[in-house]
This record gives C-alpha cells, structure tokens and sequence, in this order.
C-alpha cells in the first residue's frame, strides 16, 4: 500500500481529518487520565484498615448536663455495661478511628531537637483493651497494662510513657531495624516516649489525598480521653453484630439517660463506616468510567461517520480502482491504512496533551503523577479502536462493484 496517494486524499479533506485526529487526542488525554484516576479511588477503597470489620460497631454518644470533666466515671461506667453485653467480644472508648473522617494528626521525631519530623502520624487514645476491640494484631512487643492507663482532657493530654505504633510507622521510622524499645519524640515534645508493641497494620481517620503518604502510620497512647463526645467501638462475637446493635444503646440509656446519640450515623456498623468514607471515591470512579464509555463511543461513532461520508464521496473513484483492477482486499486496507495515519497522529498529540494535563492536576489537586503505562495502554487502545470502528464502512467500500466507474455522480 502506497503512502503518498492516501497523504494526497486527505489533504484534500484537511477539516475532516484534523477533526477526528483532535477528538482521538482529547479522547486518550481525558481517558488516559480518567483510569489513572479510577485505579487510584479503587487501590484507595481496597486498603485494609487493621480491624475486624465483619463484627465492629460504632456508637457516637454525647453527654449532657454535665462538665467534660466530670465525664470520666460515665465513661469507665458505659463501657463496664457495653462489656458485659451478650455477644460483645470487648469495647473501647476512643478519640478517633480509621475511616472515620476526623482525628488527630502529628508529626514524629527521632531526636527532641529535630526541627523536622521524620514522618507523619494520627493519634488515638484508649485502654488496654483497644487491640482486643479493634481485631488489630500484634506483631512485636506487648500490649498496655491497667496500670499504664491514664485519664486526661483532651486539651492537656501528656506525653506518655509508652506507646504502640503501627508497623508501618516502625518502619518509616527505622528503615534498618525495628521501632520496639526505643524512644520516639510526638510533636514537639522533650519527653520521649518508648515503642513497647508493634502493631501489624493500623489505618487513619481519614482518606483524602493529602493522607495518603501516611494513610498506615498510627499511634495509640494510653489514655481515656475524659470528655462529653466520645466514640464507642464495640467489637462483637461472630454473627451477634445486629442483636449488639439493637441492645448496646438501650444498655447505655440505662446507664445514665442524660445523653445524646444521633438518630443518623450515631450508631454504624463498620460496613457503613467504610461505605460513607469512600463513597466520594466510589461515585468518581463512576463518574469517570461513564465519562470514559461515552468518549469512547463518539469517538468511534465519529470515525464510522467520517469514513461513511468519504465512501460515499468516492464510490465513483472506488469503481475506477476495482475496473483497473483493484481488489477487495486492497481497497479495505486503503481505508485501514487512511484512518491509521489519522489515529497515529492523534494518539500523538493525545500522548502529549495527557501528560500535559496530568502535570496540571499534579499542581492544582496534588495529585500523583501519570504513569507511562496509562499513555501506551490508550494510545494501542485508541489505535485498535479506530481501526475497529472503520472496519465496517470499509468493508462496504471493498464491496462498491466496478460498474459505479459508468455511473454518474
């Protein structure tokens, strides 16, 4: 098949051309970018929070008529009541948990004088009886003691004596060995804490991106915090979740009447917890497989409906090729060989402009740059597309007989 003439045609058909060639390159840029997006919610709604999330529930409770310091025997006496439920496996009172979407986040340093922090952190602060109700599994180390527990305001909590961070913390933290034993410094304190357990994993409150370089990184102090808002995590027996939930608000009513619990999200299983955080995540990932779909289909409508036209402009001319002998197959592998100038040029530009507009994003949204393979994936996916999409005309155009060379146009 000779280049030159097919070069010629579409020279002569310069708006045609440049439009599909346009639509292919905004095609690939906003499809290339739009699965990278997509895989990026998806890895994102796949991580694995540390916790027994089949059998946890949380309760947000809120007490009234009473001063945040006068909450902390409420507390040690809802929790003694949540504990001796049927089907409870163990309950915390806690600051914070993973996907809950608010919490506290700090900076953790190796040396008091350090003014930079070796790496990011959230905070929770509960009892010895967190790893039990989380399902979180130790890997080194021990857990709290009853006596290391202490109770503090949320405005004056202390530097603690001993803290359990999570491993990839441990690991950020000390690249070459482990973090068990040694000292570490939260915030900006002068007083150092002491690594006594490791925890396997263990996620933060939130999801954003602005989390995702320190989405596994946590620690958990050893205090109540006494205050009025607190969050209840009830872990349960297996298969007792629904009756634990029907039973551990009236158990807590009990307990002292004088409190709040929010008819909406006041009381969630973590099934629901996780569906409320990534719910954004779930419906972008819709959003842009939709918008990647119909890209799609115009572009390939658009190619279908170009070289529809063009055959049907050249039917003469095509009749002239077959008289002089032409066959099917060559006139088939014209048009294939026409519209895969056309695609190359597009995908090239595409490749460019994807890149371009993924930069862009990286500034405006902090986003994670473009892989390579998201650009050579879409530009052999747009290539195949348009030589799919063009087949069918052209295989009409193979078929225009030699008699159309007599016609008239």
């Amino acid at each position: 098949m000779q280049i030159k003439p097919i070069l010629a045609a579409l020279k002569r058909h310069k708006a045609g051309t440049l439009l599909i060639a346009l639509q292919i390159a905004l095609t690939l840029a906003i499809v290339c970018n739009a699965l990278f997006i997509i895989h990026q919610r998806l890895d994102r709604i796949a991580r694995p929070t540390g916790l027994d999330e089949n059998n946890l529930m949380a309760i947000q409770n809120r007490m009234v008529g009473v001063e945040d310091k006068e909450s902390g025997p409420l507390i040690r006496a809802d929790l003694a009541a949540l504990r001796q439920l049927p089907g409870v496996e163990d309950a915390i009172s806690v600051n914070s948990y993973p996907l809950r979407g608010g919490g506290w986040s700090t900076g953790v340093h190796l040396n008091a004088d350090d003014k930079k922090s070796k790496a990011h952190t959230t905070l929770y602060f509960s009892d010895e009886h967190t790893l039990a109700t989380f399902g979180t599994r130790l890997v080194a180390g021990r857990n709290f003691q009853a006596d290391e527990i202490g109770e503090a305001d949320p405005k004056e909590v202390g530097d603690p004596a001993v803290v359990i961070i999570s491993k990839a913390l441990s690991d950020k933290l000390f690249p070459d060995s482990s973090a068990l034993g040694k000292p570490i410094y939260i915030g900006d304190t002068k007083k150092p804490s002491t690594v006594i357990g490791i925890v396997e994993r263990l996620q933060v409150p939130w999801n954003g991106n602005w989390s995702d370089t320190f989405y596994d990184n946590a620690i958990i102090e050893p205090y109540r915090l006494v205050s009025t808002f607190t969050n209840y995590m009830i872990r349960t027996k297996p298969g007792q979740l629904s009756a634990v939930m029907a039973s551990a608000p009236a158990a807590l009513y009990k307990t002292n009447r004088m409190r709040v619990i929010a008819p909406k999200n006041g009381i969630r299983t973590f099934a629901m917890v996780r569906e409320s955080a990534y719910r954004a995540d779930r419906g972008m990932a819709v959003l842009m497989g939709v918008v990647c779909a119909v890209l799609l289909g115009i572009t390939a409508a658009g190619i279908v409906g170009l070289t529809s036209f063009w055959v049907g402009q050249r039917r003469k001319q095509i009749g002239v090729r077959r008289a002089l002998g032409a066959t099917q197959r060559d006139i088939l592998s014209y048009f294939l060989t026409e519209n895969l100038l056309i695609g190359t040029a597009g995908v090239l530009m595409g490749a460019l402009l994807a890149i371009g507009m993924n930069l862009w994003m990286v500034t405006q949204f902090e986003m994670a740059r473009l892989s390579v393979t998201y650009v050579l994936v879409g530009v052999v996916a747009l290539l195949l597309l348009g030589q799919c999409a063009v087949l069918a005309p052209a295989m009409r155009a193979s078929r225009v007989p030699p008699v159309e060379a007599t016609r008239s146009v």
